[in-house]
């Protein structure tokens, strides 16, 4: 590995014996597969195959059940905080729970306490309580849950996963997850009508249920090294932000994702496109295409990850990848044409999936072990917190210059700002394995 930053020895991932075999002709292209030879992984992936589609069911059922409740949006606004709050302070907790105690333990309490928690959203719901206090409590604890169980999840990988391949395994996980992004809530739209909204909640608690039997069958995963003077508190936290502060690529790769999505995710302003821009279109087609185009964009790069998975120089793929996604961005609010705009936004959505590949990557390769689950603990955060803080700002810009120049003038700034920040640290753009 070719960095400055500091690593400690640690036993080989879990893997079958046989080197992977030159792939030729059109494999080239293709997703690379190669972790996926490996037992452990492959039980963790085919797992989130299946809750990725289930736990969108749960995202989509809540929302549209407090507005069933309470006919009012500022109150489905008002469950998203709910539940964003607790997932922030747990996932920084369990980022450091995870650094202290054997991961697979962790995985397995958390995932049944999501499991249960999705029991109980079908008890509220088929028993007619229509509470959306119950709702969003049941929320609040949900997202805790996830909040635990995705640092430590994320961290695991690259304990069962070698260096070259981690790059690949994050492709297989985010393309699962971009999909579940798309088909869940068309599958949540067809089965609404036709079983009613309860069944969802439950439908995503016997998916969890494969998520639990996978995370049993994974080996142990217990922390490295000197464990004994190990905490999870407040000052192990704190350590983890310095760490972050005295390792200069993964700063970067952080503040990488920070500029991305908080300077350049416009999707707070596609309610007004739509509308204002796009409605000889339809304004509910031009709704769901513009929604539509940076996840299927996603998919699409995960599909054809071979193409930059096996790159090594994985802070140079992730400069290349947000500078593409501000340049897609501005297109896309350059153009009049709803289809181009498409075009731009999938292109965005592509950029980004190989940004999330590589800068994951550097996350595994770069931290050390035992702060591996404090770095994926700020991960999250920052991967849930940015959108959230671009849907004020580009709602912001939105009504004072018009969606098309907020959406344009954010993908430019994009590019500027991290062009930058390349420019005044050279540590990302050298980092490699």
């Amino acid at each position: 590995m070719d960095t400055s930053e500091s690593s400690t020895t640690e036993p080989g991932p879990i893997r079958e014996e046989g080197a992977a075999l030159p792939r030729r002709g059109w494999r080239r292209w293709a997703m690379d597969t190669r972790p996926l030879r490996i037992p452990a992984y492959r039980r963790l992936w085919t797992s989130t195959i299946v809750t990725a589609v289930g736990s969108q069911l749960t995202a989509v059922a809540v929302p549209k059940q407090i507005y069933d409740i309470t006919h009012s949006s500022a109150w489905v606004g008002y469950a998203s905080l709910a539940g964003l709050v607790p997932m922030v302070a747990f996932a920084l907790w369990g980022g450091a729970v995870a650094d202290t105690v054997d991961r697979r333990k962790l995985l397995l309490v958390t995932n049944t306490g999501i499991a249960v928690t999705s029991v109980l959203f079908w008890v509220q719901a088929v028993t007619g309580l229509d509470s959306v206090v119950v709702l969003m409590v049941l929320l609040a604890f949900q997202q805790a849950f996830f909040g635990l169980n995705a640092p430590a999840r994320n961290a695991s990988i690259a304990r069962l996963v070698p260096a070259g391949e981690l790059a690949a395994a994050n492709a297989l996980g985010s393309t699962v997850a971009q999909t579940g992004m798309v088909a869940g809530p068309l599958l949540a739209g067809v089965l609404i009508p036709v079983i009613g909204l309860p069944e969802l909640y439950l439908i995503d608690a016997l998916a969890l249920c494969v998520t639990v039997w996978a995370v049993f069958r994974l080996p142990a995963l217990p922390p490295l090294g000197d464990v004994a003077a190990r905490r999870a508190g407040i000052r192990e936290i704190a350590e983890g932000f310095r760490y972050i502060s005295r390792h200069k690529v993964l700063l970067l790769s952080f503040l990488a994702d920070i500029v991305a999505m908080v300077l350049g995710m416009p999707r707070a302003l596609f309610p007004q496109l739509a509308h204002q821009t796009y409605h000889s279109y339809g304004e509910g087609l031009a709704l769901g295409v513009l929604f539509a185009g940076i996840p299927v964009g996603a998919v699409l790069g995960g599909l054809f990850s071979g193409v930059f998975s096996r790159a090594r120089r994985h802070g140079r793929m992730v400069i290349a990848a947000v500078v593409g996604w501000g340049v897609a961005v501005a297109g896309a609010g350059l153009s009049g044409n709803l289809w181009v705009a498409m075009a731009f936004l999938a292109a965005a959505g592509v950029a980004d999936m190989i940004s999330m590949v590589f800068r994951g990557a550097i996350l595994l390769s770069a931290a050390t072990d035992e702060m591996r689950g404090r770095m994926q603990g700020v991960f999250t955060v920052v991967v849930a917190g940015g959108p959230r803080l671009a849907d004020v700002l580009h709602g912001t810009a939105g009504s004072v210059f018009g969606p098309r120049a907020a959406v344009a003038g954010g993908g430019a700034l994009v590019v500027v700002v991290m062009l930058a920040l390349a420019a005044a640290v050279p540590a990302l753009r050298r980092y490699r394995i």
